[in-house]
C-alpha cells in the first residue's frame, strides 16, 4: 500500500513538476514567439510584414483585368495642416478592414473604412515651435500597428520626435503609455539636446514586434551641417504597452564599446549622425532586428572623423530584446560620398548551390544588392576590399579600399566616364563632353574635390547622392526567389568649399561651388544629400546630361544572383519628347526619375510614375503592372498625380484594392484606392 500511495505521489509530483515547467517555459516564450501570420489580405505593416517584402499573396487583380481597374475611393489630404502638403511618402496600413495612415503637413493620424474612404477618426497634435522648426516635418511615411487580446495601438512618431500610442478604435492616446500617451524621444537618449531645436526626427514608420516598439532617428541633409556634434542617432526600443525604454544602441559607439577604436584620435566624442533613418525589418523567430544605418557628420567631408568610423554605413544586426549587437557589415568605410543605408533590408530564404539559407538583403544608393547569412553575418556570395583613390582634399582622411559585391551585379550604372553621357547626337554629346571637362570624372568611390575656377568644379558621381535606390528599397516574391528594386541614374556633384564662416558651419569644408566670378551675388555653398539633396541638376540644354534609362525596375533572382530583367520605368517626359533637339529621332522609353517603391503579388510588380507628364487621359501619371517573371508591360491606369507614397494592397468583401499616395505642385496629396468594377 506504501509502494502504491509513493508511486502515486511520484506520479503527481512528476505531472505537477511538468505543468510548472510548462508554464515557466511559457512565462519566458510568450514575450518570444511570433505573433500568428496576419490574416490574409490585410497590410499590417509598412513593409507588408516584418520581412520588408511588400508582398502579397494575392491575385484577383492580374495581367488580364489590370486595365479594367477604376477608383474605388480617394482621400484628400491637403486640409490636415496649415498648408497642402506636396510630398506625400507615406504607405498606409489595413488591418480589420480599416486603413490607417499618417497625412498632412502637420502629421495628423486618420482611420478610414477600407471599402469607402470614409473617415472613422482623426488624431492630430499642434507642436508649435518644436514641430514647425523639426528637422523631418511633414506626414512622414506611416505608423505601426499592435494587438494583444482585446487592445488595439497605433503607433507614430511626430515631426517633433515624439512617439505616440493611439487606441485603434477611437484615436484617443493610451494612457498607460508613457505619459498620457506619450513618450518624448528626446529624452532618455543617452545624450543632452534641446526640446525645441534639437536636430532629430524621423520621417520612418515605427516597427512593433515581440511588443517591442523600434525607433530611428534622422537628421537634416548633411551636405552643409551647422556643427560637426550634431546630435546622434541613437536607436532605442520601447516597450509597446508601457512605452519603458528597453534598450538603446549607440550608433557611434562610446568608449569601451565594440567599434569605438575605428574612431581614430578619440573623434567619437565630436561627432554626430549616424542614424536609422531608413526602415528597419525582423526576424522575430531569430529574434533579430536588422539596422540600415547611415554615414556620421558631414556626408561629403570627414577630415574631422578620421578612421572607418562604425557603425556609420553599416548593417548592423541586434538582438531584438536586449540591443546586443550579434553581427555587422560596414558597406562604405569612411563615408564621403552620402551612400547612407537609405532603405529596409529584405529578409529572403533563399537556396544558393543547393544550400539553404536565410539572407539579408540590402539595396543601396549605390547600385548593390548587398546579400548576407542573416543569422551570421557572411556574405552569400564574395564581397572584395579593392582599392580605391585617394583624394586631395585637406585634412580628409582616406580609406585605402572599399568593399565590392561580386554578385549580384549593380542594377545601375556606377563612376562617370564619357561613355555614360548624352549621345542622341554628335551635337548634344560634344556639348556635354565639354561640359564634364570642368569635372573630375572616374569609378565609384572617386573622392569629392575642392571645387576650383575654372576646375574641377567638382566630382561627377553615378548613381546620384539619392541613389541608385533610396528610401522605398525593394520588393521581394518569396515564392519565386525574385527580388525588384526600382533606381533612378542622375549625376551628383561633389565639391567642397570652406564655409562662409563659423555660423554657417564649424566643419572646415562643406558641399558647394567655387564662386563664379561674373554671378557675384549666386549662392556657393550647397545643402545636398540625405534624403532629400542631390546637388546640382547637370543638362545639356535642358536634357539630363547622362544618357537613359533615367528610372528602371530591376528583377534579381537571389537563389543565382543573376539580373534577370531590367526595364525603363516611366514614359519619357515631356520635356525630352518635346525637346526641338531630339525631333525626328525614336527615343525609347527612358523612364523618369523618382523615389519609387515596388509592390508585388502573386501575379504582377506594380509601381506608379514619378513626376507629371502628358498622357492618354489628360496630365497626370500612371499605375504600371509588369508581368513579373518577364518583365513585359501588362497594364497601366491613369492617376491624376505621380506617385510619391509606395502602394499597397488588401482584400475587403471579396474585393482587392491597391491604394497609394500622390502628389504634386498645384495638386496638393491624396490616398487614390483602385478596384476592379
Amino acid at each position: 500500500m506504501r509502494s502504491m500511495r509513493f508511486r502515486l505521489f511520484v506520479s503527481v509530483m512528476v505531472t505537477l513538476l511538468v505543468l510548472l515547467a510548462a508554464a515557466g517555459v511559457h512565462n519566458r516564450l510568450s514575450a518570444q514567439v511570433p505573433a500568428a501570420a496576419a490574416p490574409i489580405g490585410e497590410w499590417r505593416t509598412y513593409g507588408g510584414d516584418l520581412a520588408s517584402t511588400r508582398y502579397a499573396a494575392l491575385d484577383q487583380i492580374n495581367r488580364d483585368n489590370f486595365n479594367k481597374l477604376e477608383v474605388a475611393w480617394r482621400f484628400k489630404t491637403d486640409a490636415f495642416g496649415p498648408r497642402p502638403e506636396i510630398n506625400f511618402e507615406g504607405t498606409p496600413l489595413m488591418v480589420g478592414g480599416v486603413v490607417y495612415a499618417t497625412v498632412g503637413t502637420r502629421r495628423a493620424v486618420v482611420a478610414l473604412d477600407g471599402a469607402t474612404g470614409e473617415t472613422l477618426w482623426m488624431h492630430r497634435e499642434d507642436e508649435g515651435q518644436r514641430g514647425e522648426g523639426a528637422p523631418r516635418r511633414l506626414s512622414g511615411r506611416g505608423l505601426a500597428y499592435w494587438s494583444e487580446g482585446n487592445q488595439a495601438r497605433i503607433l507614430y512618431v511626430t515631426p517633433g520626435y515624439r512617439l505616440i500610442a493611439l487606441d485603434a478604435k477611437t484615436g484617443n492616446p493610451v494612457a498607460g503609455f508613457g505619459t498620457g500617451g506619450v513618450v518624448d524621444l528626446k529624452l532618455n537618449d543617452d545624450q543632452q539636446m534641446d526640446l525645441v531645436t534639437g536636430e532629430v526626427g524621423l520621417h520612418a514608420a515605427p516597427i512593433v514586434a515581440r511588443n517591442v516598439v523600434l525607433i530611428g532617428a534622422a537628421h537634416l541633409p548633411g551636405g552643409a551641417p551647422k556643427r560637426m556634434n550634431n546630435e546622434r542617432g541613437y536607436v532605442r526600443a520601447f516597450d509597446v504597452r508601457t512605452g519603458r525604454r528597453l534598450w538603446i544602441f549607440h550608433t557611434i559607439p562610446l568608449l569601451g564599446e565594440f567599434g569605438n577604436d575605428t574612431w581614430e584620435q578619440e573623434s567619437y566624442v565630436n561627432t554626430g549622425n549616424a542614424g536609422v533613418w531608413g526602415q528597419m525589418s525582423v526576424d522575430e523567430q531569430l529574434g533579430i532586428v536588422y539596422l540600415p544605418v547611415e554615414l556620421p557628420t558631414g556626408d561629403y567631408y570627414g577630415g574631422h572623423r578620421p578612421g572607418a568610423g562604425l557603425f556609420g554605413e553599416s548593417l548592423v544586426a541586434l538582438d531584438l530584446m536586449t540591443g546586443q549587437r550579434k553581427w555587422h557589415y560596414q558597406l562604405v568605410h569612411h563615408g564621403i560620398w552620402d551612400m547612407d543605408i537609405p532603405d529596409a533590408p529584405i529578409l529572403a530564404d533563399i537556396t544558393v548551390n543547393g544550400r539553404a539559407i536565410k539572407a539579408v538583403a540590402q539595396p543601396t544608393k549605390q547600385g548593390w544588392l548587398y546579400v548576407f547569412d542573416r543569422v551570421t553575418g557572411q556574405p552569400v556570395w564574395p564581397i572584395e576590399e579593392r582599392p580605391v583613390a585617394k583624394g586631395d582634399v585637406p585634412g580628409e582622411w582616406y580609406s585605402p579600399t572599399q568593399p565590392y559585391p561580386t554578385r549580384p551585379a549593380p542594377y545601375d550604372r556606377q563612376g562617370v566616364s564619357l561613355d555614360a553621357l548624352i549621345d542622341f547626337t554628335p551635337e548634344l554629346k560634344a556639348e556635354g563632353a565639354r561640359l564634364a571637362s570642368r569635372y573630375r570624372l572616374g569609378p565609384i568611390f572617386t573622392p569629392p574635390v575642392v571645387s576650383t575656377r575654372p576646375g574641377p568644379l567638382a566630382t561627377l558621381m553615378l548613381p546620384s547622392a539619392t541613389g541608385g535606390a533610396n528610401w522605398p528599397g525593394g520588393a521581394f516574391d518569396p515564392e519565386t526567389k525574385m527580388l525588384y528594386v526600382y533606381s533612378a541614374t542622375q549625376i551628383t556633384g561633389l565639391g567642397l568649399i570652406p564655409p562662409r564662416d563659423r555660423t554657417q558651419s564649424d566643419m572646415r569644408y562643406v558641399q558647394g561651388r567655387a564662386p563664379d566670378p561674373n554671378a557675384p551675388n549666386a549662392p556657393a555653398a550647397g545643402g545636398g544629400g540625405g534624403e532629400g539633396g542631390g546637388g546640382a541638376e547637370f543638362t545639356v540644354q535642358g536634357l539630363p546630361l547622362v544618357k537613359p534609362p533615367y528610372g528602371r525596375i530591376t528583377a534579381i533572382d537571389l537563389n543565382k544572383g543573376d539580373i534577370v530583367w531590367q526595364v525603363a520605368h516611366g514614359e519619357t517626359p515631356d520635356n525630352i519628347r518635346n525637346h526641338p533637339a531630339l525631333r525626328g529621332l525614336n527615343i525609347p522609353r527612358t523612364g523618369r526619375i523618382g523615389r519609387i517603391g515596388t509592390l508585388v503579388t502573386k501575379t504582377l510588380v506594380v509601381a506608379g510614375e514619378a513626376g507629371f507628364a502628358t498622357t492618354p487621359n489628360g496630365r497626370g501619371a500612371m499605375l504600371r503592372a509588369y508581368d513579373k517573371a518577364s518583365g513585359q508591360e501588362v497594364g497601366a491606369v491613369y492617376m491624376p498625380a505621380p506617385q510619391t507614397g509606395s502602394p499597397m494592397t488588401y482584400m475587403l468583401g471579396g474585393k482587392q484594392y491597391v491604394v497609394l499616395a500622390i502628389s504634386g505642385a498645384g495638386f496638393g496629396s491624396e490616398l487614390i484606392a483602385y478596384k476592379l468594377p
